[in-house]
């Protein structure tokens, strides 16, 4: 079976029963923001007019316009999701489609607008550049402003490029795989939004036998006030090459909403491996509705690794379509809600293949009211022989008010096949607390320690940089509790 095939066969199910499919790093809360800087900025609201001022400032062919189109009539006659979290507050008319600052996509850090220059220094972006990444871009608002790969991967053939710009140079490979075969227009009615007025964003082209050894990262900066950013990642793995990227996105606190619906789409071809992190931790009044899969060939591995903290509503479900024989997928998130926050999230493996493999290690904390819901799907279909799945879903819930939703479904075809689902439901025991405050430390020191050891599975799998600033977000989030 095709995955565009296997897609369409879970759609309307997946529909009626909230199986929504679903990005990266941290993001800097500030009480205002930087001085907005559009020379371009639609009028609020998505129409036919908004669809078509993208299409034409970024000066695209028709085909990617008809595309654009077809998406919005998918999006206008799709209705609101009603089967998870609440969706009443967010007013899509009163959102902004397209914001183009007055700066122009760069490949040296200083010829950057300073002050643009001055938010991403911040947040430590050249400086990880120069020491730990293979390339890193930059994107503001709904244009990048800074672009780089190093030498030494483009001279192994390896793209990594605005995905404005690689429309442009690379039409047909893009025409190939934008949308078509991994998340389709169709999907649901975010990703049908997507479509339509999708801007800047990542694209990546490792070919055959290339393993870039450093990672590649993105970032994304939405700093118009009651904007949209809409980024598309786009990544193919040739086979026998290997890939780590990392996704970050931010935006500034502000009263009004906000509405984040990018999209990730991951190719992993035959033998190859792609490590896909991110750790988001958005401001408090965005909607982060994100859409990410990968169809995964014979003896391919995916690797996704989440951490989600940030946002009033995230509704987050990387999938992996295992294709191939042998194709395998390891799916490692943490999800934190704090008051007025509902992180529903979680994961969705399609099995197709003979002797594929997954496993799903999914981890939740809820606190001050917080509601964390794991939503999972598995699907082994007819034929997938010897497969083998593992789901592993643990919720830490750290006071009376705090909500905890474990929603698994399986669909299992075959019989000769090794299927594992486990969950775990519980507060931090009063015997832990007590022996470590036996040892001198206070309530919340010792509350810390043991929510420190709960994420720990999850935090090892993360850059070290990353690592480090996931534990002190969370630990920053729990101040206070004892």
């Amino acid at each position: 079976m095709a995955p565009t095939e296997a897609i369409k066969e879970e759609k309307t199910e997946h529909d009626q029963k909230g199986l929504f499919t679903e990005s990266t790093l941290t993001r800097e809360i500030l009480d205002s923001a930087n001085e907005e800087r559009n020379v371009i900025q639609s009028t609020p609201g998505v129409t036919e007019e908004v669809v078509r001022l993208i299409s034409s400032d970024k000066k695209e062919p028709q085909w990617m316009l008809d595309l654009r189109l077809k998406a919005l009539n998918v999006f206008q006659s799709m209705p609101i999701p009603k089967w998870g979290p609440n969706l009443d507050k967010l007013k899509l008319d009163e959102i902004t489609y397209f914001a183009k600052p007055d700066a122009k996509e760069s490949n040296k850090w200083e010829d950057v607008p300073a002050d643009i220059r001055r938010t991403f220094e911040r947040l430590g972006i050249p400086e990880a550049e120069r020491t730990l990444l293979a390339g890193a871009g930059s994107q503001y608002d709904s244009e990048m402003v800074y672009h780089n790969l190093k030498e030494e991967w483009s001279k192994q053939g390896v793209i990594f490029e605005n995905m404005d710009v690689a429309l442009h140079q690379y039409p047909e490979l893009v025409k190939e795989y934008f949308m078509t075969k991994c998340v389709p227009i169709t999907d649901h009615k975010f990703a049908a939004l997507h479509g339509a007025v999708w801007s800047g964003g990542t694209f990546i082209y490792v070919p055959k036998g290339v393993k870039i050894k450093l990672p590649l990262q993105a970032y994304f900066r939405m700093n118009t006030k009651g904007a949209g950013q809409f980024e598309h990642t786009l990544i193919i793995v040739d086979e026998g090459a290997e890939v780590m990227y990392i996704e970050g996105c931010s935006a500034p606190q502000y009263t009004a909403n906000s509405l984040h619906a990018g999209c990730v789409e991951v190719y992993v071809k035959k033998g190859a491996r792609a490590r896909y992190s991110s750790v988001e931790n958005w401001s408090k009044n965005t909607y982060n509705l994100n859409t990410k899969r990968a169809v995964v060939d014979e003896d391919g591995f995916m690797e996704w690794i989440g951490g989600n903290m940030g946002s009033c509503v995230t509704m987050l479900y990387p999938c992996s379509i295992l294709k191939g024989r042998r194709a395998r997928a390891d799916h490692t998130s943490i999800a934190f809600a704090g008051k007025g926050q509902d992180q529903d999230t979680g994961a969705k493996v399609i099995h197709l293949a003979p002797e594929t493999s997954c496993t799903i290690r999914a981890k939740s904390i809820s606190k001050d009211g917080g509601i964390t819901t794991y939503r999972g799907f598995l699907k082994i279909n007819k034929g997938a022989t010897d497969a083998k799945a593992h789901v592993l879903c643990d919720a830490l819930i750290l006071d009376k008010d705090s909500v905890s939703n474990t929603t698994p479904h399986m669909e299992i075809n075959e019989q000769n096949v090794d299927i594992a689902h486990e969950a775990t439901t519980g507060r931090i025991s009063e015997e832990k607390l007590f022996y470590l405050m036996s040892r001198g430390l206070s309530q919340e020191e010792a509350v810390k320690l043991v929510v420190s050891g709960f994420i720990e599975p999850i935090v090892k799998q993360l850059p070290l940089e990353y690592a480090v600033e996931l534990n002190r977000l969370i630990e920053l989030e729990i101040e206070g509790v004892g």
